[in-house]
C-alpha cells in the first residue's frame, strides 16, 4: 500500500539540493563552464565491467550514458576550457547498499590541471560538501603499490595468479569461480573486502598509480621498467567516491583499448559495444593535456547524512520508479 510514497525524507532532499547549490558555487568561483550532454549515444564504454541499458529509435541502436565522459571530451576539443555537468547515469546490473541502477554523476575537466592536483581539488570539493556534515581528518595519499604492501605486504605488479588466490584464501573471501578469476578480478577482491574496510576512518584516502591494465581511458606511463595508469580513486569511510585520470591523448592508443575490451567482452559472451568515432575524430583533432574525475554523488550524500544505504537519499529506488 506504501509503494507510492518516495524513499527518503524531506529534509534530506532539502540537503540534497543544498549541496548540490554548494557544488555549483565551488565550480563558479573556480571558473568551469556548466555543460549539458546527451543522455542518449550511438555508442557506450566497451568496459567488459560495466553493462550499459539500451534502446531503439529509427531502428538504431541507442545507450544510455554510464558517464559524460566521451561528449564532454568532444567538447574539451573543440575548446570548452574547464567543464563540469550534474547528470543522471545509468549502469545495468548494479544495485545494492551503494549501487542504483540511476544515479547521479559530477564530472569534470579541467585542461592544465595535472592529475595529482586534481586529487587536491577533488579533496577541496569534498571537504567543501560535507562541512558541517561530517568531521574530515588529514587527507591521506597512497599509490596503489603502497596500499598493497602496507595492508597485505604484497606487490600488486609482481604477485602472480598463485599468489594472489593464496593471499584470498588467507584472508577467508569467499568467491565462485574463484580459479577462473584474471590478476586484475583478484586484485579488486583484495583491495574490495580486505583493504577498503581498513582504511583510516573519516579521512579522504586517495590511491593513485594503477597497473596498466587498469587504465581505462587514463595516459600510461613507463616508470623503472613498469606501466603505470596515472589513475586515482577515492574512498571515505569504505565507500568508493570518485575515479580520476590523467586523460588520454593518443587516437590510435584509445581505439586499440576500445577494440581490445571488445574482444575480452566476445571471449565472455557479452554484447560488443561499437566503437565511439566521433570520440576517436575528436582526439584525432587534438585534445588539449587535461585531467578529468567522476564523483558518485548519491554516496557522497550517504556520507553527509550517516545513511546506511543509497535508498535513504534518493527520492526513487529504481525498484519503486
Amino acid at each position: 500500500m506504501n509503494h507510492w510514497k518516495p524513499n527518503t525524507t524531506p529534509e534530506i532532499l532539502k540537503l540534497r539540493a543544498g549541496l548540490l547549490n554548494r557544488a555549483r558555487q565551488f565550480f563558479q568561483e573556480n571558473n568551469f563552464l556548466e555543460v549539458d550532454t546527451p543522455v542518449l549515444s550511438q555508442s557506450t564504454t566497451p568496459d567488459p565491467n560495466i553493462e550499459s541499458f539500451s534502446t531503439q529509435f529509427n531502428n538504431t541502436q541507442y545507450f544510455l550514458h554510464t558517464s559524460p565522459e566521451f561528449p564532454m571530451k568532444r567538447l574539451l576539443a573543440a575548446g570548452s576550457g574547464a567543464i563540469y555537468q550534474v547528470c543522471k547515469v545509468f549502469r545495468q546490473g548494479e544495485l545494492g547498499r551503494n549501487h542504483n541502477p540511476e544515479f547521479t554523476m559530477i564530472e569534470w575537466y579541467q585542461p592544465g590541471l595535472d592529475y595529482h592536483a586534481l586529487m587536491k581539488q577533488v579533496d577541496a570539493l569534498v571537504r567543501t560538501l560535507l562541512q558541517d556534515k561530517i568531521t574530515l581528518q588529514e587527507t591521506v595519499f597512497y599509490s596503489y603499490q603502497q596500499v598493497f604492501k602496507k595492508y597485505l605486504n604484497i606487490d600488486p605488479f609482481n604477485s602472480s595468479i598463485d599468489e594472489l588466490q593464496a593471499v584470498i584464501k588467507q584472508q577467508a573471501i569467499q568467491f565462485n569461480n574463484e580459479a577462473q578469476l584474471s590478476k586484475d578480478a583478484l586484485l579488486d577482491l583484495l583491495i574490495s573486502y580486505v583493504i577498503q574496510p581498513v582504511l583510516p576512518k573519516d579521512s579522504p584516502v586517495f590511491i593513485y598509480d594503477y597497473p596498466a591494465s587498469q587504465a581505462a581511458l587514463a595516459n600510461i606511463r613507463d616508470e623503472q621498467g613498469e606501466k603505470i595508469a596515472e589513475r586515482f580513486e577515492l574512498f571515505i569511510n569504505g565507500i568508493e567516491l570518485a575515479n580520476g585520470y590523467q586523460e588520454l591523448l593518443d587516437a590510435k592508443e584509445q581505439q586499440l583499448r576500445f577494440e581490445n575490451e571488445n574482444k575480452t567482452r566476445l571471449e565472455a559472451g557479452q554484447q560488443t559495444i561499437p566503437v565511439d568515432k566521433n570520440l576517436i575524430a575528436a582526439l584525432q583533432a587534438g585534445m588539449p593535456e587535461v585531467s578529468g574525475v567522476a564523483l558518485g554523488f548519491d554516496r557522497l550524500m550517504m556520507l553527509a547524512t550517516g545513511a546506511g544505504s543509497i535508498n535513504e537519499v534518493i527520492s526513487f529506488s529504481t525498484d519503486k520508479a
